[in-house]
Parts: structure tokens; sequence; C-alpha cells
């Protein structure tokens, strides 16, 4: 009740009142930065309270670390995963309360309970296999036991379906329900409306540090929470005008391969466009401009700028004028422990140096430029970016490369985790900086965002493309079959 927050003097959250009933689906949706990652901070004793009131079973609770949150039952599963990598699934569950006997660790135990909690559940897993050899779903997964395996009163869930499939979506369902049925509680935080609307008995909404309402689940609906979160209703009724491609700015792709996931790539992209990727998981998209960008070694085939051939050392690349947005935020696109500040600047100190000296000045000007000019939330440049919300951090890495001069943009799935408001943000840069002329290359898996993001798109199938498609000619299922391997009447095969 009444929580409050500040962060060098910034509020961040106002008189917070959030209530959750026992046996109850509450959803929490905001814009990225409206302060649901820092009331599940304080909620489960990452963060200590300015101001306010905690309140369990009616009763005062002082929750002031992750051991007195566990203590009262609570869970959280957040979006950015915290496992690790190196031990078993049961060994990560266990991890901090093993069960020990004559003071040695009882693993065949700790396996034989876990593995009962997964057959329980039914969840396709192994206690004994290492998280090292789990995909982003399965770990996502052992995320999800770990709560359960605590037998929490409430769990809180973040974006718990960001890196699951469709059928390992609906068991998550499935268990949320079970939980329900025996009492549980469940904070859902998610930035998908579709979601919310099929499990969740009520929805807070939050902006700018505030409460500004609770729906019952018969007055959620899209245009209503979308208005609430942001302020202002969201039109993408049309599209951008069609843009003046420079075909003197190409990047060429000639016989590219890699491994066995790339087998002959041959395609040209050009400044003005926006030139969009599609495939399903595994098609080597994100190889591609992995070697496009010098991150990955090709092992065949020849890649020109201009007609100049491209650096295999990113470095080099990054000093001609290409920027990179990774898929895995987390591992690949921030360093959590440094501020904001670095984070932005760090692929710039070739242009902030001075005979080798980085200007301290100059790094805070360019940093506090593209937090102006990217608005990124709180606009303080020595926090830590792990302390900023999953699209704002996606700011920050996009602002690292829109702060300089681009001649060609890589973008691997740069909305993952990320609401309509900053979504909406996030699509004005990036045409932005195909107008200014750079050639701007996205991969992304939301169909949606590639029929009305892109100027033209490629479709991936077996390591190599299998159809193209113009703004004018293509739709979602079209894309979705050729990403399948079925021909359409819509595209034509490349």
């Amino acid at each position: 009740m009444g929580i409050c927050k500040r962060f060098d003097g910034i509020s961040v959250l106002k008189n917070v009142d959030l209530r959750i009933h026992y046996g109850e689906v509450h959803a929490l949706m905001g814009e990225n930065g409206a302060g649901k990652s820092t009331l599940i901070k304080i909620i489960t004793g990452v963060y200590t309270k300015d101001e306010g009131d905690i309140y369990v079973d009616g009763n005062p609770v002082k929750i002031s670390t992750r051991y007195d949150a566990t203590a009262l039952g609570i869970s959280v599963i957040y979006q950015e995963l915290s496992l690790i990598p190196a031990l078993t699934v049961a060994e990560n569950i266990y991890l901090g309360h093993e069960t020990t006997k004559l003071g040695k660790l009882s693993k065949r135990k700790m396996s034989e309970t876990v593995q009962a909690l997964i057959d329980r559940y039914e969840f396709d897993l192994n206690a004994n296999t290492t998280v090292e050899s789990l995909g982003m779903a399965k770990r996502q997964m052992v995320e999800i036991l770990k709560a359960l395996s605590a037998d929490a009163k409430l769990i809180i869930m973040d974006e718990p379906t960001s890196s699951l499939s469709t059928a390992e979506s609906e068991r998550l369902f499935e268990t949320i329900a079970g939980l329900r049925k025996k009492g549980a509680s469940i904070l859902y935080i998610s930035h998908r409306l579709d979601e919310v609307y099929r499990i969740a008995d009520r929805l807070t909404v939050m902006r700018d540090g505030e409460i500004v309402g609770v729906l019952g689940k018969d007055d959620i609906n899209a245009p209503v929470v979308t208005k609430m979160m942001i302020g202002r209703e969201i039109k993408q009724d049309a599209k951008r005008e069609t843009p003046a491609v420079n075909e003197a700015n190409c990047l060429e792709i000639k016989g590219l391969s890699y491994k066995n996931i790339l087998k002959d790539i041959n395609f040209k992209a050009y400044g003005g466009e926006v030139l969009g990727i599609g495939g399903l998981v595994g098609s080597g998209r994100t190889e591609l401009i992995k070697c496009i960008y010098g991150a990955l070694d090709k092992g065949s085939g020849d890649i020109s700028l201009k007609g100049k051939p491209v650096s295999k050392i990113v470095r080099k690349n990054i000093k001609n004028g290409f920027g990179f947005v990774p898929e895995d935020r987390l591992r690949e696109g921030y360093a959590p422990g440094l501020s904001v500040a670095r984070n932005i600047v760090v692929s710039s100190y070739d242009i902030l140096a001075k005979t080798g000296v980085v200007s301290h000045s100059k790094e805070r000007k360019h940093a506090d430029k593209a937090i102006r000019d990217y608005d990124i939330r709180p606009p303080l440049r020595n926090l830590p970016i792990r302390n900023l919300s999953g699209g704002n951090q996606q700011k920050v890495v996009l602002s690292r490369w829109l702060s300089r001069k681009l001649q060609v943009l890589l973008l691997d799935e740069p909305t993952v985790g990320v609401d309509v408001g900053v979504k909406e943000d996030l699509y004005n840069y990036i045409w932005e900086q195909a107008e200014s002329g750079a050639i701007v290359i996205l991969v992304s898996s939301d169909l949606a965002e590639l029929t009305y993001v892109s100027d033209r798109i490629l479709v991936m199938y077996g390591g190599c493309f299998f159809e193209e498609f113009t703004r004018e000619d293509v739709s979602q299922s079209a894309i979705l079959q050729a990403a399948s391997g079925v021909h359409t009447e819509e595209g034509r095969a490349i």
C-alpha cells in the first residue's frame, strides 16, 4: 500500500496500491519503464521501498532480502533467466537449499524429488540433464519448476511465455490453472493481451510509476488497455510511404555458406529500404546476419558493401558503419554490470577518444544525448543497465548504434519482450535509419511486424532463401506457408 521508490531523486513508483487475492490470476501490464520491474523487485526483496507498507494475510511484513520473500511464500520467475548452465536441472532447483546426508550432497534424492515434480506437471525435462544442453524454452521450464518446488503462495511470472512454443505455452496455462485451483496466487506480467484476457481474473495497468486502473475480465480489451498504458491510441492502419531506394548503396551476398546451416545464400539489400527476413526457428536467419556482421566466420561466399569486400573482423565493420542488435539481449546485447552510459558508448570509443585517451566529458555528452533522443527511462546515465526494464534495455542497445553514422543496421528479433508503446518507438527509429540512407535488415518471427515494418521480405527455409515478397503482395499467411516450405501464388521463388 502506498509504495514509493526513487532513484537519484527521480520517482519511479508513486503511491502504488496493488491487491492480489488468494486463488487469483492477477495480470500486470504497462509500458517498459512504467515501474513493473521495480515493483516486483520490492515485493521480492531485491530493492527496499522508500515509503509504504506490504501486507500478507492482512499483517504488515518487512521484506528486505530475497530470503524474507521466500519465507513468506513469494517466488518469482524473471524474464531474464537466472540458472547456472553447468549444473543439472535438479541441482539448479535445489540451489541454496541442497539436501545433504552426513555432510554430503544427496544428489540421488534431489534428482528423484525433482523428477517426480517434472512428471507431476508433465514437463519435457530430465532431472539429471545439465542446463547448458537445454534450449531457451526448456530453461524457462526449469525456472518455473524452481517456483513450483518452493510451494509458494504467490508466484510472480515475468513474461513467462517469451521463450516458449505454442504447445509449451498451453502446458504453462494448464499449470497456472492447476495452481489457481489449489489456492495459489499468480501475478502475471505480460505484454501479450491475448494471454492476459485468457487467464487473468483481473488486470492492473501501470503508467509512469502509478496505477492508472484495475479492470475485471469482462472489461479487458485492446483499445482500452493500450490507451491506459500509453495515454493515447495507437493506429497502425497505414505503412510509411514507398521508400526511395539507393541502388548504389548496396550490400551484396554471393554464394554464402556456413557449416551445414546456410547453403548458397544470394541476395542484395539497398540503402533506404527495410529488408525483412522471415523463417522458422532453425532456418538460418540468425547465422546469416551474424556472418554478415563478422561474428561468425562464413565457410564460403562473398560479402560486399558498395562493391568493396566486407571485413571478417567485427571491430573493422563497426568502424565502417555496421551495427548489430542481437536476439539474446542479456548474453550478447549488453554488459549487465555496467552503467547505461557505458553500454551506450562502448562501441563509440573510436570517435570519443583522442590519441588513445577517452574524453569523459564527450562520453557523458554522447550518452546523455542518446538517453534524451531515445527516451530511455529512467534518464540516469550512471544506473546499472540491469536495473532497467527490458524495453529500456533494448533502447540502450539500439541507441548504441543509432547514435553513430550507420551504413548497415542488422536487427535480430529487436522487439521481443517489448510493450506496444516502445515497439512503436523502435519501428520509427528503424524507419528513420532507412530514410537516412542506411541499409536495414530485420529478422523477426513476428509476422505482423514483418509485414508492417518491411519494404521487402525474404523467407528462409532449410538454410536458404525460399521465396520473396514485396510490400504490395505480402500477407502473413503467405510468409508462414513459405517458412514451412510451401510456395504460394503471392510470392515468387528466388
